[in-house]
């Protein structure tokens, strides 16, 4: 990691929203209501925006995305220690990782010593890999950065002879039409 790069908790998503978050709000929707039933009639518009299904995909999602980063940790980075120890720092990272309460949002940045003092095996950009490596890093992130903020690009894959894929998102511009109401016109009775 360079000095200024950072990780991000582990928050899937769904639709563009938390599961953590939403999971949270239902939990936090029925304890105020088994202490005040009363409670049902504000949290009865918030909850109305979800769909049945809602709370079944949220879990789901969170279990698939904490069993591939364990998965990720036991077989990559701490492959070469014991299945125990492995499983054993996997989990506490990936707990570290999960603190919805800690973390509170997705965009929350998770510095190299906190990476470091969960368990994560990191190494310092700038350190341990000298200045021509690091300029050939931030070359790549700032191509990157450069061609995700200034097109409608939002993914890019590249593949190992050079030939890269592009996902765009598709903008389009809608002509607005202007109503003019007319006045009303004054009935004159006679």
């Amino acid at each position: 990691m360079g000095t200024h790069s950072h990780l991000g908790p582990i928050d899937p998503q769904i639709q563009g929203r938390p599961a953590y978050g939403i999971i949270h709000e239902f939990r936090k929707a029925l304890k105020e209501i088994k202490v005040d039933p009363a409670a049902v009639h504000i949290w009865r518009p918030i909850l109305s925006r979800y769909e049945p299904t809602l709370l079944t995909e949220c879990e789901n999602t969170i279990k698939w995305s904490n069993d591939f980063v364990t998965r990720q940790l036991k077989s990559v980075m701490f492959r070469k220690e014991p299945r125990k120890n492995a499983t054993d720092k996997a989990r506490k990272i990936v707990k570290a990782l999960t603190d919805f309460r800690k973390n509170g949002s997705h965009s929350r940045h998770i510095e190299y010593e906190e990476c470091e003092k969960i368990g994560l095996k990191v190494r310092s950009l700038e350190k341990d890999f000298g200045d021509e490596f690091q300029d050939l890093v931030l070359t790549v992130h700032h191509c990157f950065m450069h061609t995700l903020m200034n097109t409608p690009s939002f993914k890019l894959i590249e593949n190992q002879i050079g030939a890269t894929f592009v996902k765009m998102q598709l903008v389009v511009g809608a002509p607005q039409q202007v109503i003019q109401q007319q006045q009303p016109q004054p009935i004159l009775i006679r």
